[in-house]
């Protein structure tokens, strides 16, 4: 077994966490508080370090930052920083009751600057590039073959397999026309492909929450046990 303090209080807290799979206890709450406790301490110091005091106060305050490169001009304040200092203070006026209204000004600010700056990211990774996807020919010049018989162009299945999933999920949100006959059958396979790609999106969180299970558990029989080589 381990010998290190340090690995004996992560065993503890570990299994501390993993003590609610049986129920609610107080070691449980315990290890709770003290994980959350910890990282806003850690998250607080990190921030302060690398947003507040680069980028604010050595803004506000050039004099404070180390000395300057031989040779160039020293800089003067940027005071257009000092409005991103008064959103903030704006935003800890939540913390008293009677004037908490404050804070939603900041807060307005901050979601619609950031919807508008990241608008463009997510029109392009989200709905230019889907649509382009549906776009791409479905059939190109040349020989193919599907199950081993020859035909006398290529047909492009990726294309294919995107532009039914597409345009049948969309049937499915059709909702002016009723689901029946060619429709309904449409629907039912916009239906599958939902249902598919619902699923890959969830066995995708069950892995990279297995992923860390796997990495406690390393860490219980490794580090601590010495049990895993």
């Amino acid at each position: 077994m381990s010998g290190t303090v340090g690995v004996w209080i992560g065993a503890f807290l570990t299994i501390g966490i993993f003590s609610f799979l049986y129920k609610d206890n107080p070691v449980y709450k315990l290890c709770e508080a003290i994980f959350v406790g910890v990282s806003a301490g850690y998250w607080f110091v990190s921030l302060f370090w690398q947003n507040i005091w680069p980028k604010l106060i050595l803004n506000l305050f050039p004099a404070l930052a180390p000395a300057p490169v031989a040779g160039a001009a020293p800089a003067g304040p940027n005071y257009v920083y000092a409005v991103a200092g008064v959103l903030g203070i704006m935003m800890l006026m939540r913390l008293v009751p009677k004037i908490g209204w404050i804070s939603r000004w900041p807060l307005a600010f901050t979601v619609g600057s950031t919807a508008g700056l990241y608008f463009i990211t997510y029109l392009q990774s989200n709905a230019i590039n889907q649509i382009h996807d549906t776009l791409t020919p479905l059939v190109h010049a040349g020989g193919g073959s599907f199950l081993f018989i020859p035909l006398p162009f290529h047909v492009n299945w990726d294309a294919l397999f995107i532009f039914v999933g597409t345009f049948t999920g969309l049937i499915y949100f059709f909702f002016s026309v009723e689901h029946r006959r060619a429709a309904g059958g449409a629907a039912k396979v916009g239906i599958f492909f939902l249902m598919v790609t619902f699923g890959a999106s969830f066995g995708y969180t069950v892995m990279s929450r297995m992923s860390l299970l796997i990495g406690r558990m390393d860490f219980l029989f490794g580090n601590w046990l010495g049990l895993i080589k």
